[in-house]
């Protein structure tokens, strides 16, 4: 009998451990180094979510930044690989979390960060990917507009100087007219007897 009430016991406190643990959100952004094998990094993201999953953590959102530069050197590296983790878990076993991610060979640097109440998970890589299309066809919108403004600007020097060709074509009079006129002319001044010479 004194077995089956120590198991009820213990049964009721796991249920009311439960009930008044403390579960919040924790934002970890963790630097590891670049370059790095696939291999090597598959091991290390292994041995990073074996650190929260033994902290009885629940993984709420991944976002993997990819590779950027770092504002200063870290253990000489001056880039890094990025990696934004969202983890539900018990505030009492950040600390344990934190002093594993601290002595993890592969890491550079972490950094956690409780979000406030009410906070939108939104994914960087998914946001920047949108940006990098939204980006191209800016891109692409300037370019036709340069290439708008280009053909306008041909049109426009194309049609001056058609016109100054008309009217270069307009003021010189019929050369076979003018030569008869000055033709005439010559013979006018040459019969005309009240030239003096």
């Amino acid at each position: 009998m004194p077995s089956l009430t120590t198991s009820a016991s213990a049964a009721n406190e796991t249920a009311s451990d439960t009930a008044d643990r403390d579960v919040r959100v924790y934002e970890c952004a963790i630097l590891y180094s670049c370059p790095i094998a696939q291999k090597d990094e598959a091991a290390l993201m292994k041995e990073i979510d074996s650190y929260f999953h033994e902290a009885g953590a629940t993984l709420v959102a991944k976002d993997a930044w990819g590779r950027r530069g770092l504002a200063y050197p870290i253990k000489g590296a001056k880039e890094a690989n990025v990696a934004i983790y969202y983890w539900e878990m018990d505030p009492l076993k950040l600390k344990e979390v934190d002093q594993s991610l601290k002595i993890s060979k592969g890491i550079l640097r972490h950094l956690f960060v409780k979000p406030p109440k009410h906070y939108q998970i939104i994914k960087y890589a998914d946001v920047y990917e949108l940006w990098l299309k939204e980006r191209e066809s800016l891109d692409q919108k300037r370019a036709r507009e340069r290439q708008e403004q280009l053909e306008e600007r041909v049109a426009a020097q194309a049609k001056r100087r058609a016109k100054m060709t008309t009217e270069k074509k307009t003021d010189k009079p019929d050369a076979k007219i003018s030569g008869e006129a000055i033709a005439e002319g010559i013979e006018k001044l040459i019969s005309d007897d009240a030239i003096d010479i």
